[in-house]
């Protein structure tokens, strides 16, 4: 960062802009943003994007971020939203440094500047309903019409808003809108309604208010009580930017300046808080916090790091134009952030026994094996060996196709840090067919997995000593829809039909190292050959539970390497 005004290197045209704030001298060098989500939903991955920007750009200019909430619609918001909200920002890492704040705080204020504008001439109470504030509204063609009650003088429309505060009209038989221009060719400008009757309890002021702004009205104000000098939104809000500085020119307050960036689109999921809860209400998910989410709680859940998402977002950087990001991407973040950081250990999720014959009967050992070949810090473990096994049915063929390089009769196959093993035969079950049970011999001269002759074996198996294995539930996820954009479902179909059938897959009996059934929810594996797996919440040493957090095969990967 340089000392001179402040400046950083410019990497997005947001910071551009700030930068040329401090070269002027704007704001008195001062940089302080926010983050304002609504408490009717948990977030996901497209807020955090807007997270890790916010309190990034804060961070860099060495300003703050403030968490706000705009809980200015008691119908929608909840307290399991507010709580749900607060843990995500200070699992990604931020820290808004101060008390979270929100909209409910300005109430009453806002109440006044809704005064202020009406004794200007600029609000007026209106009689429409909603359908009929659409109608008169026009449309991108068409100009508005004028409502039979804009008329009104300031002094009725004082006396009715008064009344509509004290609760005296129902809900839906008036409004107060802004005086603005009927005729103008941004419809956010042709007289928006800024409060609404709403007799429905607050999370957080109970009772105590039966009108309710509306969000452009909110918003701004918010953004000034609190001194923010950049308010940074998503692309949609940009024709509401003409709105938001009416209002804070009208009332004469501090005017922050609104930016807007493209928000995240992302293949193969849906970011809608709409459609989300939609999963969740018709039970197509188990909850907000199912791994097959894009929320972050669901990612939480799944595996996902905070170091992962920031490094997807750092990524992707902040553009001007919409685009959707390829779901590759963030799985290859996660897969380099586990990569680094994963322990290495052994698990089968669809057993098969194996006997070593001339391995004696009653001996157990213990072998030595890396727990991070890519963090030399992590240290080594012992691991017991015995003469029954357990490995991985697909690791089995009787007559094997070419290039199948696992065990086979007559085959020799390497057992991860323990010994060279070959098979004589396969065991069935006469009414099934079923193999039951593999049996093989070892060479006592390959401890460790290396020949002390040179020989070479091609496969290279992992495995579970039976007698100290840990039953363990797995949960096999995978993305939640089968197309790349289920938002463009097409005429007579919705995004809910492209659900992926087999997006979870539960296997009930798989075998697991011993020690991994102390694992404590939220930790991250390797399981040798088949990926990464975390600790779900539900886990317990009787009843060890992992999910899928992601497969080893990286994809982007494959796409950066064919670009260069």
């Amino acid at each position: 960062m340089s000392d001179i005004n402040n400046k950083v290197e410019s990497t997005d045209f947001i910071r551009e802009i700030i930068n040329g704030d401090m070269e002027t001298g704007k704001n008195g060098g001062r940089v302080i943003t926010r983050f304002p989500p609504e408490p009717n939903g948990y977030l996901h991955i497209g807020h955090a994007k807007a997270i890790c920007l916010n309190f990034g750009i804060a961070s860099d200019y060495k300003g703050s971020c403030n968490l706000r909430f705009d809980d200015t619609n008691p119908v929608k918001e909840e307290e399991d939203y507010v709580r749900s909200i607060i843990e995500d920002v200070k699992w990604l890492g931020f820290d808004w440094g101060k008390e979270v704040l929100f909209a409910s705080d300005y109430f009453e204020f806002m109440y006044e500047c809704a005064v202020n504008l009406i004794k200007k001439g600029k609000a007026y109470v209106d009689d429409l309903t909603g359908d009929e504030i659409r109608e008169y509204r026009g449309t991108l063609t068409e100009p508005g019409k004028d409502s039979p009650h804009r008329g009104r003088k300031p002094e009725e429309n004082l006396e009715l808003f008064e009344r509509m505060r004290k609760g005296e009209f129902p809900d839906g038989s008036r409004v107060l809108r802004a005086r603005i221009d009927m005729s103008s060719g941004n419809i956010n400008m042709r007289d928006p309604v800024m409060y609404r009757i709403m007799h429905a309890p607050h999370h957080r002021t109970g009772d105590g208010w039966c009108i309710y702004p509306m969000y452009d009205f909110a918003h701004g104000i918010e953004d000034s009580v609190e001194g923010i000098t950049h308010s940074i939104c998503t692309l949609e809000f940009e024709n509401h930017r003409p709105l938001y500085d009416w209002f804070l020119d009208e009332l004469g307050i501090h005017h922050p300046q609104q930016i807007e960036f493209a928000r995240l689109n992302l293949t193969y999921t849906v970011m809608s808080k709409r459609k989300l809860l939609r999963l969740v209400e018709d039970g197509h998910v188990s909850g907000w916090d199912d791994p097959r989410m894009p929320t972050i709680s669901g990612l939480r859940r799944r595996g996902y790091t905070p170091g992962a998402i920031r490094d997807f977002c750092e990524r992707i950087g902040v553009a001007k134009t919409n685009s959707t990001v390829d779901m590759a991407l963030l799985e290859h973040c996660i897969r380099e952030d586990l990569n680094r950081r994963a322990m290495r250990v052994m698990a089968v999720l669809d057993p098969v026994k194996v006997v070593i014959e001339n391995y004696p009967e009653g001996r157990e050992e213990l072998v030595e094996a890396v727990n991070n070949p890519e963090d030399p810090s992590a240290g080594k473990r012992e691991i017991p060996f015995s003469r029954t096994l357990y490995i991985e049915r697909e690791d089995f063929r009787e007559d094997p196709p070419k290039k199948f390089f696992r065990l086979a009769p007559g085959r020799e196959v390497r057992l991860k840090h323990a010994y060279y093993v070959k098979c004589r035969e396969a065991v069935k079950d006469p009414s099934t067919g079923e193999i039951t049970e593999i049996r093989c011999t070892y060479d006592p001269d390959t401890r460790g997995g290396w020949s002390a002759d040179g020989r070479k074996v091609m496969g290279t198996l992992h495995w579970v000593s039976a007698p100290h294995a840990r039953n363990a539930r797995v949960r096999l996820y995978d993305r939640l829809f089968t197309e790349e954009n289920p938002d463009s479902a097409g005429e007579g179909r919705t995004f809910t039909d492209f659900l992926n059938p087999e997006s979870c897959r539960n296997l009930d009996s798989c075998k697991v190292e011993p020690a991994l059934a102390s694992a404590a929810p939220g930790n991250v594996f390797q399981f040798l050959r088949l990926g990464y797996f975390c600790a779900d919440m539900e886990t317990s040493e009787t009843d060890p539970v992992f999910n899928r957090t992601i497969s080893l095969k990286d994809t982007w990967a494959k796409i950066e390497k064919k670009s260069r």
